[in-house]
């Protein structure tokens, strides 16, 4: 699908394709294009898009270069629809001076964010790079709220995992409690990636001198880049903190865990040993013996099952005592 957006005055128009043309766009906007729809882009603007399979290439040289007067950026961005699992896919923003054009094969919302902010509120697109960057910080903007609602769920686990109040031998619970801290890993790792492709293509931009071939982030840009620099390195800090955050849960979990298993096994182990002075007498009074006197008494059975109570009760009592119960 094509979407395509032109300046109007200060801000972001979508355009109408069936009565204005490609070439009057600012920005280009293609998700899951067809070979028709890329041809079209590549006959307007004389470029060659990529593939898909050339967007997902991990190294840098694939990732960020520049060709044929335009430049060609790959980050990795994360897509969260509602009622689904979050997904991360490369989208390319291959950068000419007077346009950009963004390629993505999943729907990464951050960039509609853009398009309806920048719709409402006058901002300076002049060039290709000012769409980049707005793009950009609408991406990096999404980031820091998934990290802050990933933030308010590791609080929640962590009151989960330690609630005095829980009842003990809930190991469903616990259970549950593991797979959220799998999808808290998930998602932590999913930003951090995000942000390193970020952050490398941002470092490169502000890195490339004025003068080098092709597009370049000019002194009105430069600082916009710089802050957004900074932005990305202290987000991939907290990323850093959730990171051990969820492996110190993911411990403490694991811990919890194994108490209950043990508390389980120290209670089979108590009521053997509450059991087995009891066993043993009447163990002793089935036996066969020609002469055991007991056996003749009238309070003989009262007293063998008066003794068998009071061996039971004396190690409860015991263990209780010393609050191993």
């Amino acid at each position: 699908m094509i979407t395509a957006y032109a300046t109007r005055g200060a801000r972001l128009e979508k355009l109408d394709l069936s009565n204005r043309h490609l070439s009057e766009a600012l920005w280009i906007d293609l998700e899951v294009p067809t070979d028709a729809e890329e041809d079209a882009v590549e006959a307007v603007l004389a470029l060659d898009i990529p593939t898909r399979e050339d967007m997902q290439e991990i190294e840098v040289s694939s990732r960020i270069y520049r060709d044929d007067g335009a430049l060609f950026l790959t980050a990795q961005v994360i897509a969260s629809p509602e009622a689904r699992e979050a997904e991360i896919g490369p989208v390319t923003f291959a950068v000419r001076p007077d346009r950009l054009v963004t390629v993505h094969y999943h729907h990464p919302r951050s960039l509609g964010y853009f398009a309806d902010w920048a719709a409402r509120h006058d901002t300076v697109l002049e060039n290709g790079l000012d769409a980049l960057m707005g793009l950009l910080e609408a991406i990096v903007d999404r980031l820091a709220d998934i990290l802050e609602g990933e933030a308010r769920q590791h609080e929640l686990l962590s009151k989960a995992i330690f609630a005095a109040h829980r009842p003990s031998g809930r190991a469903e619970t616990l259970g549950a409690v593991l797979q959220r801290i799998g999808r808290a890993e998930a998602m932590n790792g999913r930003v951090n990636e995000s942000l390193a492709t970020i952050l490398r293509i941002l470092t490169y931009l502000t890195a490339t001198p004025e003068a080098a071939e092709g597009p370049c982030l000019n002194a009105r840009q430069m600082p916009i880049a710089q802050a957004h620099l900074q932005d990305v390195r202290s987000l991939r800090e907290v990323a850093a903190a959730q990171a051990e955050k969820v492996r110190f849960l993911l411990d403490a979990t694991l811990g919890v865990i194994s108490i209950r298993q043990s508390d389980v096994i120290k209670v089979f182990s108590v009521v053997a040993f509450v059991f087995l002075p009891p066993t043993l007498i009447a163990s002793i009074y089935g036996m066969n013996f020609d002469y055991m006197p007991e056996l003749g008494w009238t309070w003989g059975y009262p007293m063998a099952l008066g003794m068998m109570v009071m061996s039971a009760l004396v190690p409860y009592t015991i263990f209780r005592w010393k609050k191993w119960l």
